[in-house]
């Protein structure tokens, strides 16, 4: 089933799309005030149960995405995680091999958006990059998770565009948290695809368009340390808990590793899909400065 955080009526909701049309959960659950909440009271089949037995609320035009997890306590990104990747472009991995253990960097909740939203290029940055990725969404507690129960412990998968500021990053990306943190400069959605619906042993395709054109295209069982793996090996050092993302890495393909680097700029779009899940979409847009 596909669950989604969205905004209708003035107001923030969750729920969930049966037949192309859009299920509020926020009434029929009044006890969890988001999709997160659902999750951390281990509800997640309970919503599924009242959305399949309700009718319809929304068209998926009367809506606006929001991530599916709007407040997660972390959101953990792997670096270099395609085998393709690393063959492709030694200058971006120092010229090293595939190290014992996966790249781990953080992202703030502010430094994505949802679904058709504007993703925005920032005044100070000329090399706003793309980064189409598959997102595990964190079911079950656990710490020191074994590999044979890692997959127990994900309630469903998304997508993000794990945009960064490349020249923000600096020589051989030392400086990986200022680059993928800037406000709205990635996204994630559209919506949860449930584990029991998208099984997460699978291969996953994975493509990435930008303005039509491919630009990556490969599949999970190309990854270095797959989806079980990442699991067992992020919860030795930090507890996984409901509603926690892990970002699983990008393929080459890339701006900055074509021939010719092609960064983004406002109105490009970026698609990015995995056809058991969907298509997350967003446009960019040149970020307006505050002024007082």
């Amino acid at each position: 089933m596909r669950l989604l955080s969205f905004q209708a009526d003035n107001a923030e909701q969750f729920g969930a799309i049966i037949d192309g049309r859009v299920v509020s959960l926020s009434d029929r659950m009044p006890e969890y005030a988001t999709l997160d909440h659902v999750l951390a009271a281990g509800a997640l089949v309970r919503a599924q149960d009242i959305a399949a037995s309700s009718s319809a609320d929304y068209g998926l035009k009367d809506i606006r995405y929001r991530p599916p997890v709007t407040n997660p306590g972390k959101i953990i990104c792997i670096g270099d995680n395609y085998v393709r990747s690393h063959s492709a472009d030694a200058e971006h991995l120092d010229n090293r091999g595939p190290d014992e253990h996966p790249s781990v960097h953080l992202r703030t909740r502010e430094s994505l958006v949802g679904h058709l939203e504007p993703i925005l290029k920032p005044p100070e940055a000329h090399e706003l990059d793309y980064a189409g990725e598959i997102a595990l969404i964190i079911g079950r507690e656990g710490r020191r998770i074994p590999r044979t129960d890692a997959l127990a412990h994900i309630a469903g998968i998304t997508l993000m565009n794990s945009g960064c500021v490349r020249d923000w990053m600096g020589p051989a990306k030392r400086h990986i948290t200022q680059g993928t943190n800037f406000e709205r400069s990635g996204a994630l959605g559209p919506w949860l695809v449930t584990a029991d619906e998208c099984s997460p042993g699978a291969s996953l395709h994975l493509v990435t368009r930008v303005n039509g054109e491919i630009r990556q295209d490969d599949e999970t069982s190309c990854l270095l340390f797959p989806f079980d793996y990442l699991i067992s090996y992020l919860s030795t050092f930090l507890r996984l808990r409901p509603g926690d993302v892990i970002s699983t890495g990008t393929p080459a393909g890339t701006g900055a590793q074509l021939d010719t680097a092609k960064f983004l700029t406002a109105e490009d779009r970026i698609e990015i899909e995995v056809p058991e899940v969907g298509i997350l979409e967003n446009r960019v847009q040149d970020e307006v400065l505050e002024t007082e």
